[in-house]
């Protein structure tokens, strides 16, 4: 199904996003917020049964940041007046937060350029996997603006302070290959069998316990600003959750069994 600017397919219990801008490289404004935000919308519908959700880039690009058409034409003076935090507020953050409040894994398939707040999308992902000819650029400050889309909470806890700063002084690209050794992505796959490797995890997740592994997006979410004891606390009530499922009973007896587990997601 088409969206703005959006692609949703649907393989399975997997919902394939891919952002669909490819003669700009995927760049994000408006009209793709809109479409991607309605997309997200229809996979929290659990009666569409979404279990997994990969998030992709349509032809040679994943998404080369925002949509900078059009600025080109504004005036100095007007220039000076706009707000360029505005559509941060009513577009973007919305969307960051929608996904960081998905109930199922999500996977994102960095498939070329991944540069400003596309790179931000690029990492939102609880798994991470990039295209060897794949990079990632801090390009924020070639045009003269800050970091946003989470940048500057998200890279310094995935990368430390010291690479989180030279990304976003230098704008420089980092290659597939050194954000692995970097710790930001979890693999580099050749080009032509990226959506295959990321598919193969899809559907693997996409089988598993879907309350458990939406309780451990939580919990790692929430790790990065909780103390020692509300962190620990968190985990009992989640295990307490967990404990409730189908799934966890079924894990339990398919261990005993000494078989494979047949998850059904509640």
């Amino acid at each position: 199904m088409d969206f703005d600017k959006v692609k949703l397919e649907m393989i399975g219990q997997v919902a394939v996003i891919k952002l669909n801008d490819p003669n700009t490289l995927n760049a994000i404004g408006v009209e793709m917020c809109t479409g991607f935000h309605d997309a997200l919308t229809y996979i929290e519908d659990p009666d569409n049964g979404v279990r997994c959700v990969v998030l992709t880039g349509e032809g040679r690009g994943f998404c080369s940041g925002a949509n900078l058409q059009g600025r080109s034409n504004v005036s100095p003076e007007e220039a000076r007046k706009a707000d360029r935090g505005s559509a941060l507020e009513t577009h973007y953050h919305p969307l960051f937060r929608k996904i960081r409040e998905l109930k199922v894994p999500l996977i994102t398939a960095v498939n070329g350029p991944a540069a400003g707040v596309g790179m931000s999308f690029a990492l939102s992902g609880d798994m991470i996997y990039a295209g060897k000819s794949s990079y990632f650029m801090q390009a924020f400050r070639r045009i003269g603006l800050v970091p946003d889309g989470s940048s500057t909470w998200l890279l310094p806890r995935l990368i430390g302070l010291a690479r989180a700063k030279e990304l976003s002084v230098m704008g420089e690209k980092l290659p597939a290959e050194k954000a692995l050794e970097w710790g930001m992505v979890n693999r580099v796959c050749d080009d032509d069998k990226l959506m295959d490797d990321v598919m193969t995890l899809a559907t693997e997740l996409a089988d598993g316990p879907t309350v458990a592994l939406s309780l451990i997006r939580k919990l790692y979410a929430a790790s990065f600003d909780n103390s020692f004891e509300d962190q620990i606390h968190l985990e009992r009530l989640c295990q307490k959750e967990a404990g409730w499922t189908e799934d966890h009973w079924e894990g339990v007896k398919a261990f005993l069994e000494k078989r494979p587990s047949k998850f059904v997601g509640r």
